[in-house]
């Protein structure tokens, strides 16, 4: 009898024994798993990162791009050097005729006399740009910039006459055009015909 109760108790030990080591496997099993998910939650997590990064990147980009092309749209003048909008817009305010064939353009630097064909003539104060048009009939322009939307216009004739046509010296009489400069002041004008007279300038 007591044979009996001590295998009965062995047993019992046994089999507790059997379903702790099952407990702890299990348990291992768990904890095992535990970090492989938390790792792929993570890359999850990252390619999520990475692909909300790369669309706010693509966006931008698309923001740029459009931004550009709007402005482009939106200032023709943009694609053209500032000289030539500056001459376009200074005949069209000065002469008002964008319907010349060609817009020729000439610098010249102070010192040099307003009339080369007379070496009593006076000299130029400072630089100028001079603007004519195919024809003499079409006008001309001789002027210098004062880098804030207004320019000194040179009372300069397309034509110069001789000593025998004016009444005073030819010193006299250019050192009048020096002293007598007009300021104007220049519009921005018509976009579309200030383009039209970019296109044409030579020079």
């Amino acid at each position: 009898m007591k044979l009996k109760k001590r295998m009965l108790m062995i047993m019992i030990l046994a089999i507790g024994f059997l379903l702790m080591a099952c407990s702890g496997e299990q348990q291992q099993v768990v904890e095992q798993a535990q970090p492989e998910k938390e790792s792929e939650d993570a890359a999850a997590e990252t390619d999520e990162e990475i692909d909300s990064v790369d669309l706010e990147e693509a966006t931008a980009q698309g923001q740029d791009q459009g931004q550009e092309e709007s402005d482009a749209t939106e200032e023709p003048l943009a694609t053209y050097p500032s000289e030539k909008v500056e001459y376009a817009r200074v005949w069209l305010q000065v002469i008002g005729n964008g319907d010349v064939e060609e817009l020729n353009v000439q610098h010249i630097s102070a010192g040099e006399q307003l009339n080369p064909y007379d070496d009593k003539s006076v000299a130029y104060p400072e630089d100028v740009i001079v603007l004519t048009g195919k024809a003499s009939a079409d006008g001309t322009v001789t002027y210098s910039g004062n880098g804030d939307g207004t320019i000194n216009v040179y009372d300069v004739p397309s034509h110069w006459p001789s000593s025998e046509q004016i009444e005073e010296s030819m010193e006299e009489y250019t050192k009048k055009i020096v002293d007598g400069t007009e300021k104007v002041s220049v519009d921005a004008g018509d976009e579309e015909e200030v383009v039209g007279l970019i296109e044409k300038i030579s020079g």
